[in-house]
């Protein structure tokens, strides 16, 4: 808690970088944020794909990775690490290996055998690395105005077009902010 104001849940939620975040890991970036408490924030961006196939690091979990299936650089924070976020399919309740985030979505033990996943799990992108905020220090940035925070979809972290995700989530902010989609990447050359 900050200032004696009521910590808002982020847990679930996007944070969609600013054109104010000049931040080179998160410029134009959108984070879902995994899990957000009063020790801090962790979440991984999903718009960066890396050249790397999952099945080059992660064989059998290629299987159910959506195209591209690749691993995602899901932030600066132990880049080494791998983090799973899967969708469960529809009317599977939690299982052992699924730590659910939001709706259908949460992350998932890659310490377990992925052909006993398939059943229950439709599809899983992989992080290597995430993003992590001290305690305080997600807020102070979001009040800062370098994160605008909206909901997620299902489909977000699945996106057959990560480079386009910056735009599409704030296209779809509607109003004012969905002008933001078209702000470039470099105003000096606009």
């Amino acid at each position: 808690m900050t200032s004696g104001v009521e910590r808002v849940e982020l847990t679930g939620q996007l944070l969609v970088a600013t054109p104010n975040l000049r931040d080179p890991n998160f410029e134009r970036s959108v984070v879902l944020v995994l899990g957000h408490e009063n020790s801090g924030a962790l979440g991984v961006v999903l718009n960066r794909a890396t050249g790397t196939a999952v099945r080059e690091v992660l064989p059998g979990w290629e299987t159910m990775a959506p195209e591209p299936a690749v691993l995602f650089e899901g932030g600066p924070v132990q880049p080494d690490s791998a983090i799973c976020v899967a969708r469960a399919r529809h009317g599977v309740a939690g299982f052992l290996g699924f730590s659910r985030v939001v709706g259908q979505i949460g992350t998932v033990d890659l310490s377990r055998d992925p052909a006993g996943m398939r059943e229950r799990i439709e599809t899983v992108r992989v992080f290597a690395g995430y993003s992590g905020w001290s305690p305080g220090q997600l807020e102070a940035e979001i009040d800062s105005g370098s994160w605008h925070v909206c909901h997620s979809l299902p489909s977000d972290a699945f996106s057959a077009r990560p480079d386009d995700l910056w735009a599409m989530v704030w296209r779809r902010q509607g109003g004012l902010l969905s002008a933001i989609a078209h702000y470039p990447s470099d105003p000096s050359l606009n």
